[in-house]
């Protein structure tokens, strides 16, 4: 028979061109767990990914970025998994975030970007990585990582930072210990050594640099949403 994918003559249990089973196995329950654990990569471990990020994390993601692309969870995947755990928790326990807020502008467009970056962390959170990484291609031009790469690493970077907010939110909510602004030193604490040990973790300056684009790139992301939201506001009105 031929195969039903690329028509290619097969004379096995599987097309030798495509790979394609000549019987499709029946959807089932054990077909749907193992579709999700696909789609999640819980197959390559998202434990063993946190561990990594939490160990050596400059040096774990550029062995991915160089190396190995199969030992760690896909990372597009891991910062969307990570701010959807945090949004939930966020909601659970109804806790204002501390993102920066317009005041007065709820009806303004600028409010509504405001809104939607919190309520879609992961894709917003993508958007920022953008503008970091931005930043660091400048501070770190010398070293040869191109754009997108340095845009994998913080979405490793991002999304265990998402996890550690996850948890302090988590306690406070339990304790009602306000334990965010320790949270959010952790935080950047921990972007900071990453990405530093990422380029170079035996240079203070690294380190420095690392801070400096972070800081700079959330910046820029926000100045950039109160330009858009005010450019477009001033076009509606005239």
């Amino acid at each position: 028979m031929n195969c039903k994918n690329c028509n290619i003559e097969v004379d096995l249990n599987y097309c030798a061109n495509c790979g394609q089973p000549v019987k499709l196995k029946r959807i089932n329950g054990h077909y749907i767990i193992h579709e999700i654990e696909h789609v999640l990569h819980f197959e390559k471990g998202i434990l063993y990914t946190i561990r990594g990020l939490l160990t050596r994390p400059g040096d774990n993601v550029r062995y991915f970025v160089t190396e190995n692309r199969s030992r760690l969870v896909k990372p597009i995947i891991f910062i969307i998994i990570t701010s959807l755990i945090y949004t939930l928790v966020n909601h659970f326990f109804h806790f204002e975030d501390g993102y920066i807020k317009f005041e007065g502008a709820e009806k303004s467009t600028v409010g509504l970007i405001s809104e939607w970056v919190k309520d879609h962390y992961g894709y917003s959170n993508i958007l920022m990585g953008v503008f970091i990484a931005l930043w660091l291609r400048l501070f770190f031009r010398k070293y040869d990582y191109n754009f997108y790469e340095i845009l994998i690493l913080l979405c490793f970077v991002m999304g265990m930072g998402m996890l550690f907010l996850a948890i302090f939110t988590i306690i406070k909510g339990l304790t009602n210990f306000d334990l965010m602004q320790i949270g959010s030193v952790i935080f950047f604490a921990y972007c900071t050594w990453a990405i530093g040990q990422f380029f170079d973790k035996k240079k203070p300056i690294s380190y420095v640099k690392a801070l400096a684009s972070y800081i700079l790139g959330m910046t820029t992301f926000w100045l950039a949403a109160f330009l858009l939201g005010t450019l477009i506001d001033l076009i509606i009105k005239h």
